[in-house]
């Protein structure tokens, strides 16, 4: 498609600007129109989460990232990067003048008959502009928290959470480890027409009916925390957090806790325990994160095995033990474990992985840990704590996908360490 494009363009070798004013009239027959159009329909239907446009010295990268990891899909020549930024903002109602500074927009379309919403960002670079479209499904908004691929014993420890009255739950881990699809999925499940859910979010990712979704805007003043004490004047009974970012936020949200609601939000952090020491470092004290917060769900989302072409070979047991405490895996396991590991083929575009699965770490405040989170305990302390009250580590619930053949021991290595 790249080649017949180019073939077809008469943008000059130089790689100088058409006038605005032609490639606003003329967008429909424009060449470059139908390479941006033919870059996101093909990223859409390899499932990309992620289009990137990257201009290098000679020419135009494009990647797509599919299952989590960056794949390179093409190259354009380097006379329609200007073109190409040019379609993308026009779609995305941004300044095409302005190469200098960063800009953000958001543009609705259809493709293939799925609706679905752009986010996209553009970035100054040596060598041009570099743009990043997040593609967003509105039909991935999951309604069922058993289709993330919850063990049945964690999403039970994480219902008796957020089906409280009250409380801070909070769900951990990196960008892009699937946070803010658990909160979508968990406001599904207790959306109702007797509840008053708020949420402020940075951006808003998916429009969800009944539910007052709030957009921060920094620049207007509405940062988290600004949005948050205008959203405790509203009378909610439940409120999002999309995320936890500074002091100010942090107490309210614990204060809002304490005092008769639901708060849901997430943080950035390596593991359950983990997210308590930093609402210290917030300032948040101690006994206060002891009362209010009911409990911390950790995540990480690795790739699936293709079932088409993946393929058994068998490991040592004791590799697996050497990734989790001593007593975590059955005395009686043999010596050697069937596991399994990707091959590639054209239905995964020989990756060896199709689709994400979530890994999962619930940590669940009881009366012992609420104790040792008051006398200051350590992050290690909590774990075993939970660990001998029924938490599974990332690691433990990683393992157990890895034993099921649903992901690989490396991809369990890159996921979660």
């Amino acid at each position: 498609m790249v080649a017949q494009v180019v073939d077809e363009s008469d943008i000059p070798e130089d790689g100088r600007d058409r006038h605005l004013s032609d490639i606003t009239e003329n967008a429909d027959d424009a060449p470059v129109v139908r390479l941006v159009n033919s870059i996101i329909a093909r990223g859409v239907h390899d499932g990309a989460s992620d289009i990137h446009f990257e201009p290098q010295a000679r020419e135009v990268l494009v990647r797509f990232r599919i299952d989590g990891v960056l794949r390179s899909i093409t190259q354009v020549p380097l006379r329609f990067a200007n073109g190409v930024s040019s379609r993308i903002k026009i779609m995305s109602d941004l300044d095409i003048s302005e190469r200098r500074v960063p800009q953000d927009g958001r543009v609705g379309l259809t493709v293939g008959g799925r609706h679905l919403d752009l986010r996209v960002a553009t970035l100054p670079t040596v060598h041009g502009e570099k743009i990043v479209i997040r593609v967003l499904d509105r039909n991935n908004v999951v309604r069922d928290l058993g289709e993330l691929g919850f063990a049945s014993d964690t999403l039970k420890r994480f219902e008796s959470c957020y089906t409280r009255p009250y409380g801070a739950v909070l769900v951990t881990g990196p960008t892009g480890s699937g946070k803010s699809t658990t909160l979508y999925g968990t406001l599904n499940q207790i959306n109702s027409i007797d509840r008053n859910i708020i949420t402020v979010e940075d951006p808003v990712e998916y429009r969800m009916h009944g539910v007052n979704q709030v957009q921060v805007n920094a620049k207007a003043g509405m940062s988290f925390a600004a949005g948050l004490r205008s959203i405790l004047r509203c009378d909610p009974d439940v409120v999002m957090i999309g995320e936890v970012r500074d002091r100010e936020t942090a107490k309210i949200a614990v204060e809002s806790a304490l005092t008769g609601h639901l708060v849901l939000a997430t943080l950035h952090t390596n593991d359950a325990a983990s997210a308590l020491a930093r609402l210290g470092e917030m300032g948040v004290e101690p006994f206060l994160s002891a009362s209010a917060v009911s409990g911390i769900l950790a995540q990480r989302l690795a790739r699936r095995l293709c079932e088409h072409c993946r393929q058994p070979h068998m490991v040592p047991t004791k590799v697996m033990r050497d990734m989790v405490a001593d007593d975590r895996l059955p005395d009686s396991l043999p010596e050697q474990m069937q596991v399994y590991r990707g091959v590639g083929c054209s239905r995964c575009g020989g990756s060896g992985y199709k689709g994400r699965i979530g890994i999962y770490e619930m940590l669940v405040v009881s009366p012992a840990i609420e104790s040792m989170i008051v006398q200051s305990a350590g992050p290690d302390e909590i774990t075993r704590q939970a660990m001998s009250e029924g938490m599974r580590t990332l690691r433990e619930d990683g393992l157990m996908r890895v034993m099921r053949g649903e992901t690989s021991l490396d991809e369990l290595a890159r996921a979660v360490g």
